[in-house]
């Protein structure tokens, strides 16, 4: 059964969180380091042009790349510079337990209420129980009753898979007021359905447009999706069409999903940044920490020939 033979549940705005969510790529410094005035006024664009909300200091904005005192030493930068807190989610999910805590604990104090939170990703073949006590750990000892923790699964890069039966323990835990939502990277349509009809109480997120129109009518509430960085007005034109009913949402989806393929043709980050750098003939934005790599040459031209195949237009 493929996701669209899913009987359509509550509206995406009943839930938690929803809409079409960037997740920020970074901007580096001529040190390699976190460059704040390019990122806030990247993410003040993003929301400026067609996205819900932006999520920073996930896999897209190489969070695992930064230390503890980067991330927050960014978060209080794009926040000073008048970004909105209550339109961002903050990743904040480590391998060590009290750097989870201490991003979480800043974020909810810094009046980012929502956070995206990876299970700690460094040991693996953990059980459910044991992923149950570290996020229970992490809530507890942050003890703000503002908090809404969003699951990140992204089993190709973790390792640790989110899986269903952690999901139902951390419901019928304390912690069941706090677990907002998914944002589901795993790109299997099977798994996403499974969350969608096993929770249907959590907004979930899938984390590719490709699966946009599909999850929606399922029962999904948008996605969180890296392409948004540079193509967020497509994006969110499918999500508007099937919010007011549109025959023209399927093709819409069809144009969308074509663009993705192109741009995941080569490695995602350094294409997006490389796009951002043309597009804002500011080559800074080529800069990247290692091990990630800028991109360029015939691949670079390639990928350009196959994105305006598929009609892209950064931005627009």
């Amino acid at each position: 059964m493929s996701i669209t033979e899913l009987e359509p549940q509550v509206r995406p705005e009943s839930k938690p969180a929803f809409g079409i969510w960037a997740p920020a790529v970074t901007p580096l410094d001529q040190d390699l380091a976190p460059d704040p005035g390019r990122f806030a006024a990247h993410v003040q664009w993003l929301l400026d042009n067609s996205c819900h909300w932006v999520a920073v200091f996930g896999t897209t904005g190489e969070a695992n790349s930064f230390s503890v005192d980067e991330r927050i030493a960014l978060l209080d930068a794009t926040l000073e510079a008048g970004i909105p807190a209550e339109r961002l989610m903050v990743g904040t999910g480590c391998c060590a337990l009290t750097d989870s805590v201490r991003l979480t604990r800043h974020a909810v104090e810094s009046g980012c209420d929502k956070v995206l939170m990876l299970p700690p990703f460094y040991y693996k073949g953990v059980s459910d129980e044991a992923l149950l006590a570290s996020y229970g750990a992490v809530i507890d000892r942050v003890g703000h009753d503002g908090l809404s923790v969003f699951l990140y699964h992204f089993p190709k890069l973790s390792g640790v898979p989110i899986t269903i039966g952690l999901v139902e323990r951390l419901l019928a835990s304390p912690y069941a007021g706090v677990v907002k939502g998914i944002k589901d990277s795993s790109g299997d349509p099977d798994g996403a359905r499974a969350f969608i009809t096993r929770f249907p109480g959590l907004a979930v997120f899938p984390g590719t447009e490709t699966l946009l129109l599909a999850g929606l009518e399922a029962g999904s509430v948008g996605c969180i999706t890296a392409s948004a960085n540079v193509n967020a007005p497509a994006i969110r034109r499918v999500f508007d069409a099937w919010s007011s009913g549109s025959a023209e949402t399927a093709g819409l989806q069809d144009v969308i999903s074509a663009q993705r393929l192109a741009l995941q043709s080569q490695p995602m980050i350094p294409t997006l940044k490389r796009l951002l750098a043309q597009a804002l003939g500011d080559p800074a934005w080529l800069a990247m920490r290692p091990p990630m790599l800028a991109t360029g040459g015939p691949q670079a031209a390639e990928q350009d020939a196959a994105l305006a195949a598929a009609g892209f237009s950064f931005g627009t």
